[in-house]
């Protein structure tokens, strides 16, 4: 069967957490039998990677390959033509929205990694707010369209499964639940002095989405550490420039960004605890990431975090701050945690359940 993968994520932005689960469906997807793999981005001209993948004539810098005039030209002037052409039997878009615009190739099937629905249900983050509108409408449409046109959908979580049955109840039929890779660190990691680390902190990653609750989390460590001591120091991954100016120089707070995996792998293996208080989650990679290396982990409820993390993981409301420096206080020192059960528990998302659910949902798209 020949398969084209929507490849814009990684030739977009090769680190991020949707780019890494495009990689690790492109690696798993080599290794089944029967299976001819062709990869569909935008590349600036001149860019080597055009040499390996199924690009148009035209090219564009990277970081615009997502803006909708852009998309649109990829997804109408140039997809549907491209996959009939090369015969590709299952399209698989794999950024929430991304499917070709009609005429769909006669013989091909669709399916689309529906990795949450914030960008329609809750308030992102963007420069302005003109960006803002078009982005939203863009993204709304989008994902109409990409939900109605899939053959199949499929959900990282059966919480994202669910959310999108109560919205498209009408294609609730579509979803299956392909929950994501996460393998662990290919590499050795970094030499954790080069990064100047703190000698000892918690971890949280992620700071750009309004939907990560990091001032909210940061306001709350701080008040944590003001009344008990021995509350660790705090490491963001991401940017210190999407929390409110009065939080940046906070003492104890650290942040590091564009680290490749080599650093992210060291972050984490010196960490004390990753938090992950996000009052919205589709999956939440960094939380199985932590588990992988044996790293405790506390989350947020209410979302596909609480598939996600050990059933006797600490769990804390997203908006009650009082009772998360409480919750605080107490796992300032901890008892010795058991790294293997927390190895163990992650090894549900390991490359061979991913491998066994993947082909069946690909068997299930065979013609």
């Amino acid at each position: 069967m020949r398969i084209g993968l929507d490849y814009r994520t990684v030739a977009a932005s090769p680190r991020s957490g949707i780019s890494r689960q495009v990689l690790a469906m492109e690696r798993t997807l080599r290794a089944l039998p029967g299976v001819d793999l062709l990869r569909f981005a935008v590349a600036p001209l001149g860019d080597p990677l055009r040499q390996t993948v199924q690009c148009p004539p035209w090219g564009c810098p990277s970081p615009a390959m997502h803006r909708p005039h852009l998309r649109l030209r990829f997804e109408l002037g140039y997809l549907p033509r491209a996959l009939r052409e090369l015969r590709v039997g299952l399209y698989i878009a794999n950024f929430n929205m991304g499917l070709p615009l009609p005429p769909k190739p006669r013989g091909t099937r669709y399916a689309l990694l529906l990795h949450d629905l914030f960008q329609i249900t809750l308030d992102n983050y963007h420069a302005n707010r003109l960006k803002a509108s078009v982005y939203q409408l863009s993204d709304r449409l989008s994902i109409h369209y990409a939900v109605q046109a899939a053959d199949r959908i499929w959900t990282p979580s059966q919480y994202t499964a669910d959310e999108a049955a109560r919205l498209f109840p009408r294609h609730a039929d579509k979803l299956r639940v392909l929950p994501n890779l996460v393998d662990g660190f290919a590499g050795a990691p970094a030499d954790p002095q080069r990064l100047n680390l703190p000698a000892r902190y918690w971890l949280l990653v992620g700071t750009r989405e309004l939907r990560k609750n990091v001032p909210w989390f940061v306001d709350a460590w701080h008040q944590a550490r003001t009344r008990f001591p021995g509350v660790p120091e705090l490491l963001l991954v991401g940017s210190l420039d999407h929390l409110p100016e009065h939080q940046r120089n906070l003492p104890g707070l650290y942040a590091r960004g564009d680290l490749d995996d080599a650093q992210l792998h060291a972050v984490y293996l010196a960490a004390e605890r990753l938090w992950q208080p996000s009052y919205a989650e589709g999956f939440g990679l960094p939380v199985v990431e932590a588990l992988r290396l044996g790293i405790p982990v506390a989350v947020a409820s209410g979302s596909s975090l609480d598939e996600v993390a050990p059933p006797d993981a600490p769990r804390f409301s997203p908006n009650d701050a009082a009772a998360l420096v409480e919750l605080m206080a107490r796992l300032a020192s901890p008892p010795a945690p058991d790294r293997a059960a927390l190895r163990d528990w992650a090894a549900r998302f390991d490359a061979h359940s991913y491998s066994r659910r993947l082909a069946e949902l690909i068997e299930e798209l065979q013609p």
